[in-house]
């Protein structure tokens, strides 16, 4: 007849080993790290949206792709592409370190455990090498502000009006109204026309009507 074990129980001494006040206070600092760092980074986003002249002085130049004159829209989406980016990342880096001071507390052995989400994040990173290569490719369009909402640009896909940029899809829409939804990864080489000093080729001037009025005609209209 099947007996069930008894559950683990931890002894005396175990329970001695265990740092109460150092897990509480890993925790506290844990969470009070996490709630200063997002008040930063949501009063830095909503700086940086409304265009703020603070972020003008020569030791925010990184931030300065950001803050051009652009549509609001556009800039708003930018601002919260990278707020969202850095709560992210803040949060993953704070929680992890903060796990590893708990199982320190704990008196657990923590060197295994790093190991294992070593080799697990080595294997997540080779099975899902084009998201991540999308990911860090839409980083950088942001950031760099290679194009944005509003902007017509060329790509070796299409030409369109960009509607949308986020940091994995980008969403054109063409000349004949087709959406196109462009993975930021294979972006390889692309025009944005709105940025420079874009000039239509020269057939479409000569096909327009004024180009192929007669000269003479024209001096008589004068």
């Amino acid at each position: 007849m099947y007996r069930m074990s008894p559950p683990y129980l931890l002894t005396t001494q175990e329970i001695s080993a265990i740092n109460v006040s150092g897990l509480i206070i890993s925790v506290a600092v844990g969470v009070s790290v996490w709630l200063v760092a997002s008040f930063a980074i949501a009063r830095i986003t909503k700086r940086v949206a409304a265009g703020s002249t603070f972020f003008k002085k020569p030791h925010f130049r990184w931030v300065q792709p950001a803050l051009r004159v652009l549509d609001h829209e556009r800039r708003v989406q930018r601002a919260n592409t990278i707020g969202s980016l850095l709560s992210s990342v803040t949060g993953v880096v704070i929680v992890m370190i903060t796990i590893i001071y708990v199982f320190n507390n704990l008196n657990v052995n923590i060197a295994p455990l790093l190991t294992s989400v070593g080799i697990l994040g080595v294997a997540i990173g080779f099975g899902a090498q084009q998201l991540i290569r999308d990911f860090l490719s839409g980083i950088f369009i942001t950031i760099e502000d290679q194009f944005g909402i509003g902007d017509v640009i060329e790509t070796s896909e299409v030409v369109g009006v960009v509607e949308s940029v986020g940091l994995r899809i980008t969403r054109v829409r063409a000349e004949n109204g087709t959406i196109w939804y462009l993975r930021n990864g294979e972006i390889l080489r692309v025009g944005n026309r709105s940025q420079g000093r874009y000039l239509p080729p020269a057939a479409d001037t000569a096909d327009s009507p004024e180009a192929g009025a007669d000269p003479q005609q024209k001096s008589g209209e004068q």
